[in-house]
């Protein structure tokens, strides 16, 4: 998401061949990167995404993932300006990819946030709405349907989703002959383990599995944040309205606890948060999102990581002193 705003084409073009030596084959990516999101900066990581795979001819060796933007007050460059989960939507949302990704199919897309009220983006608690005129879900998997069978995507999957909506989902496939979807994209990490408290137990009984978004928490768990530092080109200096990971009350006492232990035990602070996440047996992927190729080495090493005993049990009490500080 960092490329075409924060990375340049050449920069993201280096990140990807570095990863793909390393053996990394899938690439996630939105139709409303990249970040900062913007009219200057829409689609244009999928498009960056698209020269790679044009000028490296390894489109059959690459899992491509995008997202169909939900809805949002801001995003006025969007199609209509009134993005939703119909089927107007969906067939022009997979088309324009498709272009910028030059390639004739994606082979995961993704509905990147509900598009009706619910508990995302930092909330826990599920606040009843007093109107809901979102598309039903029916029609969102029928039109998902539609693209499937026109070839031009092989899986769906959801973003940012709940534990009864990841179920919705399923039940509505089964009942209605439709797809089903085979994974959820959420936020995971030391500091938001809140996927644990239900969709944990739909990825082991149904095989939707965890994409793993946001494991070092944007940065957040390297430590560089820590006393209020703020280092130059870091994202949270750059981008100092978000507050997800650094504003709540217990942040900062969290992200020191896991920085020390990880300290205590030899380990770079980052590729601990990393490798635990790795370790869980409901993450299908853990999605990585480095700034520039030195952050991208740190991460790729994380996955030769195992955590000793003593230190996951560490873990485990740090995360009752400190549960769910940065939803």
């Amino acid at each position: 998401m960092n490329w075409g705003s924060n990375s340049t084409e050449a920069e993201g073009h280096r990140q990807m061949d570095q990863a793909f030596e390393h053996g990394v084959n899938f690439i996630d990516t939105a139709e409303m990167y990249a970040v900062p999101s913007s009219a200057a900066h829409y689609g244009r990581s999928e498009e960056v995404i698209g020269t790679w795979l044009n000028s490296r001819a390894n489109r059959d060796r690459v899992i491509l993932a995008t997202k169909i933007a939900g809805p949002g007050d801001h995003f006025t460059y969007i199609r209509d300006g009134k993005p939703r989960f119909t089927r107007w939507h969906v067939e022009r949302a997979i088309d324009a990819s498709l272009r910028r990704l030059q390639t004739d199919y994606v082979d995961l897309y993704q509905l990147h946030w509900p598009e009706r009220p619910t508990s995302t983006f930092g909330r826990l608690g599920y606040h009843y709405p007093e109107t809901d005129d979102s598309t039903p879900l029916e029609e969102t998997l029928e039109a998902l349907d539609g693209i499937v069978k026109a070839g031009k995507v092989r899986f769906i999957g959801v973003s940012n989703e709940t534990p009864w909506g990841t179920m919705r989902f399923l039940h509505l496939s089964e009942t209605l002959g439709l797809p089903r979807i085979v994974s959820n994209q959420n936020p995971y990490s030391l500091l938001n383990r809140s996927f644990e408290a239900g969709c944990a137990e739909v990825t082991r009984f149904e095989q939707v599995g965890l994409l793993a978004y946001a494991p070092m928490a944007a940065g957040a768990l390297s430590g560089k944040y820590l006393n209020g530092a703020r280092p130059a080109g870091a994202r949270m200096t750059m981008y100092p309205s978000n507050r997800r990971y650094l504003g709540p009350p217990n942040s900062e006492p969290a992200i020191r606890a896991y920085v020390d232990l990880a300290r205590r035990f030899g380990l770079d602070p980052g590729i601990m948060a990393l490798a635990w996440v790795n370790r869980q047996p409901f993450t299908t992927s853990t999605i990585i999102g480095a700034m520039n190729e030195e952050q991208l080495a740190g991460d790729l090493a994380s996955v030769d990581v195992e955590l000793p005993e003593e230190l996951v049990e560490a873990i485990e009490e740090i995360h009752r002193r400190y549960t769910y500080p940065c939803p």
